[in-house]
């Protein structure tokens, strides 16, 4: 299912786009946050091959600009879903991620029934956060020592929220 926003348009990545996504993912703007170990191809096809994750390649114009995905915590009690994004660098500071968000946001609260989303940017990661709360989305608060950074050592994360509600145009 193709999902439309003003800017960008999602669609459910392909094959296709392992080249494409592995390349955004190999420039040291993305990379510094997404790892996945020396060989990018494959850590995008694990992606898309992950059965609990829906991976949609993020277009603008003719050409796929990044990657946004989705998982869903399916328990009753607790359901929310979480997402995360990258972007080629090189359309940084344009507005896509939040229309990439927004869109898909909206479809999980639209078809599937949604109120609570979830992110977690490192909390080095400024750019990201700034992106983030301009979509409606809240500091929760620093997981410490969240995730092992590339230099070995550990790093502090941001758990961010958005309700249904708090999304913003």
């Amino acid at each position: 299912m193709e999902l439309r926003g003003q800017t960008v348009t999602l669609r459910p990545a392909t094959t296709a786009d392992v080249p494409t996504l592995a390349t955004i993912r190999a420039t040291p703007e993305v990379r510094r946050w997404w790892r996945g170990g020396d060989d990018l191809v494959t850590a995008v096809e694990e992606d898309l091959a992950d059965e609990g994750l829906s991976v949609y390649a993020i277009e603008h114009g003719d050409r796929v600009i990044g990657a946004i995905h989705w998982h869903a915590e399916d328990d009753p009690d607790y359901r929310h879903a979480g997402i995360d994004i990258f972007l080629d660098p090189s359309v940084r500071g344009a507005g896509l991620a939040g229309d990439a968000i927004r869109i898909l946001i909206r479809h999980l609260i639209d078809v599937h029934g949604h109120h609570r989303f979830t992110i977690d940017p490192a909390a080095s990661n400024t750019a990201a956060i700034r992106a983030y709360a301009k979509v409606g989305f809240r500091t929760v608060g620093v997981m410490r020592r969240y995730e092992r950074g590339a230099d070995g050592r550990w790093h502090d994360g941001l758990l961010m929220d958005l309700l249904a509600d708090d999304l913003r145009d």
